[in-house]
């Protein structure tokens, strides 16, 4: 069995990592956005939200709309539903999502097939047959 690990700590040190000790630990666009924490409304009201919901029911999904949030540690074990502009998108907080986006895990656009082309659309088309 492989052993969960994010930049060589396992799960156990980050459960009582102080908020300094992980942000050396995360890049420098992630740790920008930590710092702003008081001018953000929306990551600050998510954090409200998971604390609340950390204190009453850890099994809840909690939805959000805050794809730039970063994924803190104190958040591991807990399952969001993201927002991708269409459904919210389960995502469950792993030691591997630490210090990404939540926005990361739940893909706003889809894989578009084309089918082939019509009756018309080409020169060659005329020649085959409609049915």
């Amino acid at each position: 069995m492989r052993k969960e690990v994010y930049k060589g700590l396992d799960e156990n040190a980050f459960k009582g990592m102080p908020m300094e000790k992980f942000m050396e630990l995360i890049g420098s666009r992630e740790r920008r956005s930590l710092k702003r924490l008081s001018t953000n409304l929306a990551f600050k009201k998510l954090i409200d939200k998971v604390k609340k919901v950390l204190a009453t029911n850890p099994k809840k999904v909690i939805k959000t709309h805050s794809r730039e949030a970063v994924i803190l540690p104190e958040w591991l074990g807990l399952t969001f539903g993201v927002h991708n502009g269409k459904q919210f998108k389960t995502v469950v907080i792993t030691i591997d999502k630490l210090g990404r986006r939540l926005g990361d895990y739940s893909h706003s656009t889809g894989r578009v097939l084309h089918a082939g082309p019509g009756i018309g659309a080409t020169r060659g088309s005329k020649f085959v047959a409609v049915k």
